[in-house]
């Protein structure tokens, strides 16, 4: 099948087909005008100087500038019986999510290029933290707001939460923020934090519920942006007591293979606090990294994968119609 070809669904006869895309990054207009946007956050000039070559040589020079990457996955897509976007739609330059009214303009935008091509309900979108917001890389500014996740699910109509059936495969998204709440406490508004803890009680009510809820036959599929989660879903009896119906776990957020390979290496490591929060964050994440595993992680990469490597994509799940045969996965990457 060529890369362009927009084959029926019907082309895998009794399969139903399901496309996989993370980690898009659009930024409409107001986010294409604020270049750099990452530097400038950044006081000192030695840091703003290591910021701006690591992101030249090694993770991406400039996001707003690979905007046309969602058109040429849309133009390379299969059509599908489902779509899912394992989040981080906008390019989040104000660094508070779509509270901002740029990033906010860049998610709609992004969703409704994903809704023409695929139909409204045949869509579904896992919010990640980008979403919501997230404090700067080096610069400590920004942070989770709730107003950008009510802000979603009222304008936009993105819910936290969601479940999709497809014959005996069921597919769950959930909000990472909100699954890992804990490690995002220090980066929090104050005056925010019983709003987040009562949607986080929630939303993993509603996990429960769907552990709970599976038929013996069934296997899920859990879309999860950011696997720093994983480790409190496994603090989940409900989640433990069915793991074994556990298909895949579909990641975003790495942009990359290599990073999932060096999470795997470093496992276990001591959490890092002197180092500003970024780095505390990500060391909270890899000391649990072990607890990854019984989640059977799939990483979808960004579109453009990393400046280094260019190696992004997106995948093509084709699920038989009984649970005893396996899926097949396909991985399309998109060069640049």
């Amino acid at each position: 099948m060529g890369k362009n070809s927009r084959q029926p669904a019907a082309f895998v006869g009794e399969f139903r087909r399901v496309v996989v895309v993370s980690d898009i990054h659009y930024a409409g207009p107001i986010e294409q005008g604020r270049r750099d946007h990452e530097a400038r956050a950044v006081p000192n000039p030695l840091v703003r100087t290591l910021l701006r070559a690591y992101r030249r040589y090694v993770w991406l020079r400039t996001p707003q500038s690979h905007t046309y990457m969602l058109d040429r996955f849309l133009a390379a897509a299969p059509d599908a019986d489902l779509a899912v976007a394992l989040g981080d739609l906008s390019c989040d330059t104000a660094f508070v999510g779509a509270q901002d009214e740029g990033a906010f303009q860049s998610v709609k935008l992004c969703v409704e290029k994903l809704t023409d091509r695929f139909g409204a309900a045949k869509l579904r979108i896992a919010l990640g933290d980008h979403d919501l917001g997230k404090k700067s890389l080096a610069g400590g500014v920004g942070g989770p707001h709730f107003a950008s996740l009510e802000r979603l699910r009222r304008e936009l109509a993105l819910p936290p939460f969601w479940t999709e059936r497809l014959g005996p495969w069921r597919f769950v998204g959930v909000t990472s923020t909100l699954v890992a709440l804990p490690v995002f406490l220090p980066e929090l508004d104050p005056e925010e934090r019983k709003q987040w803890e009562a949607a986080r009680r929630e939303h993993l009510e509603a996990i429960r519920r769907v552990f709970l809820d599976l038929a013996p036959e069934e296997r899920l599929f859990l879309c999860c942006h950011d696997p720093t989660a994983l480790p409190f879903l496994w603090e989940l009896s409900e989640a433990r007591e069915r793991a074994r119906q556990l298909e895949a776990t579909l990641i975003g957020h790495l942009h990359t293979p290599l990073v999932l390979r060096l999470s795997g290496l470093l496992a276990g490591m001591p959490q890092i606090n002197f180092l500003g929060n970024t780095v505390r964050r990500l060391s909270s994440a890899l000391r649990r990294a072990r607890d990854w595993r019984p989640f059977r992680v799939r990483l979808c990469p960004s579109l453009t994968g990393i400046q280094l490597l260019k190696d992004g994509g997106f995948w093509e799940i084709l699920l038989p119609p009984e649970t005893s045969r396996r899926p097949i996965w396909r991985f399309h990457p998109l060069p640049w």
